[in-house]
């Protein structure tokens, strides 16, 4: 049986944690203090795991860049720098490890690709409309055509377009220029409206044509 003085002392602990911002909880981890981290991945996780799973499209791969990406910010506590928030410095962790992993994978899922892409059309041939498509379906698509980006062009395109982030916070992530990001994310339209109308051009008519300019 555990002492009332341990159990209300870890209560004041969990506590105090909890009123911390994200940035003290960083902070408070520079300082070795490993009850901060596991905060940290209370409140982190959801939002990691969902940009690693739309980074590399697997679930159980998406769940070890989330615990990887955590190791790396004990490892490298001392590494973080305060002009970035903690979301961008976390996400640049998490996004490099997906980086790395699509990269790995790379030559395979060329291989598979064909085959893949067979049997999704199949599966899909009887829709009519991208309104029949269930929201799982979609995100099957548009993992499939995700396939023509490279690594960097794909991790662009989540944090900018799913993720919502602003091409400032996307180029901090990658840590390159904001103008680099809008190339990048400009070419990712292109190629995803391309292999849109050349595997489902059911879906792709009514398209306009490419304006020509780079995305704001």
């Amino acid at each position: 049986m555990k002492s009332p003085t341990l159990v209300h002392s870890s209560t004041r602990e969990r506590v105090r944690l909890s009123e911390l911002s994200d940035r003290d909880l960083l902070l408070a981890l520079a300082a070795g203090d490993e009850p901060a981290l596991d905060e940290l991945i209370a409140r982190k996780s959801g939002a990691l795991l969902q940009l690693a799973w739309r980074l590399v499209g697997d679930r159980e791969e998406a769940r070890d860049i989330v615990q990887l990406t955590f190791l790396r910010a004990w490892e490298h506590r001392l590494r973080y720098d305060e002009r970035f928030s903690p979301n961008t410095w976390l996400y640049r962790i998490a996004t490099n490890l997906g980086i790395d992993l699509l990269r790995s994978r790379g030559a395979r899922q060329r291989q598979l690709e064909p085959v893949r892409s067979h049997f999704v059309r199949l599966a899909d041939s009887r829709r009519s409309s991208v309104g029949e498509l269930e929201d799982r379906e979609v995100t099957a698509i548009l993992h499939e055509l995700a396939g023509a980006l490279s690594e960097r062009q794909r991790a662009v395109f989540v944090l900018r377009e799913v993720e919502g982030l602003a091409s400032a916070e996307v180029a901090d992530v990658l840590g390159c220029q904001p103008s680099t990001v809008r190339n990048h994310l400009f070419a990712a339209r292109k190629i995803l409206r391309r292999e849109l109308a050349a595997r489902y051009p059911e879906y792709a008519v009514g398209r306009g044509p490419e304006s020509g300019k780079a995305a704001p």
